[in-house]
């Protein structure tokens, strides 16, 4: 996640599901998997939906709240962790390991990772936010593995006794690329049982679970 995301038609997606699930009495955690804004490229900017009322009946809470904050230019996380929009635990610290040696990077990921462990200890189902989604082992020790979730980062949170919900982009792959990723992620879990949802408006995407027995 970064800031200059905040509001677009992808927080509808996924805020709209939080709050369906929300609904249900869980206690849920988000980790934003907070990273510094890039201007490279065109993310970020699909909010058209903001001002289209064919997107309202979704959720017309949510999609008025999100098109203030677009008014407001206020694009922050943080303008997301309101009560209005979710009842939930955030934890917004920046992971930035770009700037220091990659001797160093797992060291200071793993004392972010823990403090977010202890953030969220006590939530009933977790959410990660990555930009791109599940690691891949070309970007494992670059500058860009901020940008990706660790299998290891969501087993911590099941094993803190949490279902966990973790974004997935979608690139230039067919499905059962993802959907093996995902297998392999619930097998590796005993007794843990996989769902998995596509959102397919403007950008394809998904949302994986890890689900507790």
């Amino acid at each position: 996640m970064q800031n200059r995301y905040t509001a677009d038609i992808g927080d509808y997606g996924k805020l709209g599901l939080l709050r369906c699930l929300e609904k249900t009495g869980l206690k849920i955690g988000v980790n934003w998997y907070l990273t510094p804004d890039e201007g490279h490229n065109e993310d970020g900017r699909f909010i058209q939906y903001a001002h289209d009322e064919a997107y309202q009946p979704y959720d017309p809470p949510l999609w008025r709240a999100l098109a203030q904050i677009l008014e407001s230019g206020q694009r922050r996380v943080t303008a997301l962790e309101s009560p209005r929009i979710l009842k939930a635990t955030f934890f917004g610290e920046l992971l930035d390991c770009s700037e220091v040696p990659a001797s160093r990077r797992p060291d200071l990921r793993t004392a972010w990772h823990r403090r977010a462990l202890k953030a969220l200890r006590g939530c009933q189902l977790v959410f990660a936010d990555p930009d791109n989604g599940l690691m891949v082992p070309s970007a494992l020790h670059s500058k860009q593995s901020d940008k990706y979730v660790l299998p290891e980062e969501l087993f911590a949170f099941y094993r803190q006794g949490a279902s966990v919900l973790y974004y997935q982009h979608k690139a230039r792959r067919p499905d059962d690329f993802y959907l093996d990723q995902h297998r392999r992620l619930v097998q590796a879990l005993p007794k843990a049982q996989g769902l998995g949802l596509k959102f397919t408006r403007t950008s394809l995407r998904y949302y994986w679970f890890l689900l507790q027995p």
